[in-house]
């Protein structure tokens, strides 16, 4: 029966359905079960299995308290690692630099600007694994980094990847040229959401290109500038994938991934492997605690 007329001779409204309430969480339902599934599920294991001394393989397991804690803060071999991270901290703001003059250049009306963009960004389409053994061969002795060299007429013996220092230098740049692209990406579609309006009055004002990078694109792209350290430093801190291929953590190339990797799989000791990935975690939050207080990501309207 319809309800009775509100004053005025409308008819009163009717109260929404509860089914309409719900509506939204139905439709979060999935995703939120798939992402606790498979994502804090597995921390909440993590976590527990870091006080223990499973080794991976037996159905028993012992609560040790905080002993892998206490081992891995005790040995000072398990943290030296770390030094391995320097290398890709300076290689990532090489890379920053260079997406953002890239990115920069390419937001302009230049020549073949589009087929420079499908330049940088292929190489972050390429499979890490298919990376990692093409620049295998590319960094061998004869290979193809020493022919280019001898084309040119500089004659090395250099073994790329038989010292610490050239071996870690090597790695980076690979890391370099294969996430360029994603920087760039960011970068690009950043300036690109900077009203033109700006540009063209920065114009008539007689601004040139560094002006308006200065004054206009440098405060409209903060945000993704701040998002992008962030990523860099915790990839930096967590590299796997490049040197676990290229040289499976040899010749003072080992990082801490990998070291929680081996304790896992090799050394079976899944418990210490699991406080190590812990460990890591806290301190890449730490250091985007950090780094969002010391550059807080204020709003920026330029309109």
């Amino acid at each position: 029966m319809p309800g009775p007329p509100a004053p005025g001779g409308a008819p009163a409204p009717r109260p929404a359905p509860l089914w309409r309430g719900a509506t939204p969480w139905l439709f979060l339902l999935a995703p939120l079960t798939l992402l606790i599934v498979f994502t804090y599920a597995p921390i909440a294991n993590m976590v527990a299995y870091s006080f223990t001394d499973w080794d991976g393989v037996s159905p028993e397991l012992h609560y040790t308290g905080a002993e892998n804690y206490a081992e891995l803060f005790t040995r000072s071999d398990l943290f030296e690692v770390f030094w391995v991270s320097g290398y890709y901290l300076a290689a990532s703001v090489f890379q920053i630099v260079a997406a953002l003059y890239f990115a920069t250049i390419l937001s302009f009306n230049v020549r073949f600007r589009n087929f420079f963009k499908g330049v940088l960004f292929f190489p972050y389409l390429i499979n890490g694994v298919a990376i990692g053994f093409v620049f295998l061969y590319f960094f061998q002795d004869g290979g193809t980094l020493d022919s280019v060299l001898g084309l040119l007429g500089i004659e090395t013996d250099r073994a790329w990847l038989g010292s610490p220092t050239s071996a870690n230098t090597s790695l980076a740049a690979v890391s370099v040229w294969r996430y360029l692209g994603l920087n760039f990406v960011l970068f690009l579609g950043a300036i690109q959401s900077i009203p033109g309006e700006l540009h063209e009055a920065a114009e008539l004002d007689g601004a040139n290109r560094w002006h308006q990078f200065r004054h206009v694109i440098a405060p409209g792209i903060k945000p993704v500038l701040s998002l992008t350290v962030i990523l860099s430093v915790s990839g930096s801190l967590s590299v796997f994938e490049i040197p676990y291929i290229m040289t499976g953590g040899a010749t003072g190339t080992e990082t801490f991934v990998i070291q929680t990797v081996k304790l896992a799989f090799q050394f079976n000791k899944t418990g210490l492997a699991s406080a190590a990935a812990i460990v890591l975690l806290l301190i890449v939050l730490a250091v985007t605690w950090v780094q969002r207080r010391l550059v807080p990501d204020d709003k920026v309207d330029l309109a």
